[in-house]
């Protein structure tokens, strides 16, 4: 009965969302609820709701206060002078343009928000795609590709998802992942090199001859607002703070609140700016953050009424002998498709603790197979049910299937090196074995 009522929320839940007869918002809470009570848990149900919640608190602040402090980084233009920079370097050369869209992609994908990530990328290269004549089915490729790599940042919503869904600490997740992180950042550049070298074959005898004048005229003609004599501290202050965020110096909400309030004070020292970015930036923070307080409720409950023990005995029950011990890989390749077909919430709060549950019997920790369930999130980006997908097509003018026809491969292959890179640096592992 339990294991029913549990595998009937998971599906509805992804149903609702799915076909967007309800938002994740409403339906991470409105949904277990529902359950919880034909299930004839009402009398508990609040006290789950409080523990899960208060579980995820942490991630809710750190998330909060990681989006609001890069929206401080953009606005006071940290990455300015890497555009122009790369602009500089380009020169006219299709090759050294993409392999420049990517690494300016890697850069401003710091901040965890692909639509920031393709609006700041686009507005500064595709000028310089249409001087050229390069296709800027190119362009989307390799700035989707660099914002997959970098989608498993902590700050950014699926880590945040794996480590709510699992009730661990996104520090736990993503440090061991760096590795494959600058694996797949490495790829995405061999990618742009690549496809950079086909485009000056194919433009050979067709380039004019632009000034760097007026390449920099195009890739800065967006308006930004900029702090350009606080650059160095800002520079700074980033990099003492992923440094303090790798060492584990402090949690990380602790670290970027005073990340945060260090930034707005230098940068933005007025009640009155302040209070623009803040208005500025709210939408984003309130649905990001109200997310994960609302996935409190639904992993509260399904851990108060024990449906995910229910759940994961059945899943142990079904999954081949031989395959068990490699239950992480496993998660790794079922990551892929799930996350394309079905959307981040749908996979990591309703199929992802089953996942964990299940590895347990063969050794593997939930934090393990959390690692290995973002290693998708390339292919992920791809999918119709991501709305910054469509941004990016519309920014560059390319039909949204011949996007995904061009660029799935790639991130496909992007996927796979990422797992093999989490493999050779134990971020898990190859195979566990049953315990007794």
């Amino acid at each position: 009965m339990l294991t029913t009522l549990a595998f009937s929320m998971v599906v509805v839940f992804m149903a609702l969302i799915m076909t967007k007869r309800l938002s994740a918002l409403t339906a991470l809470i409105l949904v277990p609820i529902a359950f919880g009570l034909i299930g004839g848990f009402g009398g508990g149900l609040g006290a789950m709701m409080l523990a899960g919640i208060t579980k995820l608190a942490p991630t809710g602040v750190m998330l909060m206060f990681a989006i609001l402090y890069f929206a401080i980084m953009i606005d006071a233009g940290l990455f300015d002078p890497f555009v122009r920079a790369i602009v500089r370097i380009v020169h006219g050369d299709p090759m050294k343009i993409v392999v420049g869209s990517a690494v300016l992609a890697l850069l401003v994908s710091l901040d965890g928000d692909g639509s920031t990530t393709y609006m700041i990328t686009t507005a500064a290269m595709l000028p310089l795609y249409r001087r050229l004549g390069i296709r800027p089915l190119i362009l989307a490729c390799v700035t989707m590709m660099a914002g997959g790599v970098m989608n498993i940042l902590p700050w950014g919503g699926p880590t945040a998802r794996v480590a709510s869904a699992l009730g661990v600490d996104s520090s736990e997740i993503f440090v061991p992942l760096i590795p494959a992180m600058v694996a797949g950042a490495a790829w995405t550049l061999y990618v742009a090199w690549r496809l950079g070298m086909r485009e000056r074959l194919r433009l050979a005898g067709e380039i004019r001859t632009l000034t760097d004048a007026t390449l920099l005229d195009a890739a800065t003609s967006h308006p930004m607002r900029g702090r350009p004599g606080r650059l160095w501290f800002n520079a700074a202050l980033t990099a003492a703070l992923m440094a303090a965020l790798v060492l584990g110096v402090m949690p990380l909400p602790v670290l970027f609140m005073i990340g945060f309030a260090v930034a707005m004070l230098l940068n933005f020292p007025t009640l009155e700016e302040q209070k623009t970015l803040l208005a500025t930036h709210a939408g984003n923070v309130l649905a990001v953050v109200g997310m994960i307080f609302a996935a409190g409720i639904f992993t509260g409950i399904l851990a108060g009424t024990k449906m995910i023990d229910a759940m994961a005995d059945s899943v142990i029950t079904v999954i081949p002998t031989a395959l068990g011990p490699y239950l992480s890989v496993v998660t790794a390749l079922l990551s892929v498709p799930f996350t394309f077909f079905i959307s981040n919430d749908a996979f990591y709060f309703g199929v992802l603790p089953i996942l964990a549950k299940a590895g347990h019997v063969y050794g593997i920790t939930a934090v393990e197979i959390g690692r290995a369930s973002l290693i998708g999130q390339p292919v992920h980006l791809l999918s119709p049910l991501v709305p910054s997908t469509y941004l990016l097509v519309g920014l560059v003018d390319v039909p949204f299937d011949e996007h995904q026809r061009y660029t799935i491969k790639w991130a496909f292959l992007t996927s796979m090196v990422m797992l093999v890179a989490g493999l050779l640096t134990a971020a898990f592992p190859l195979m566990g074995r049953m315990v007794s």
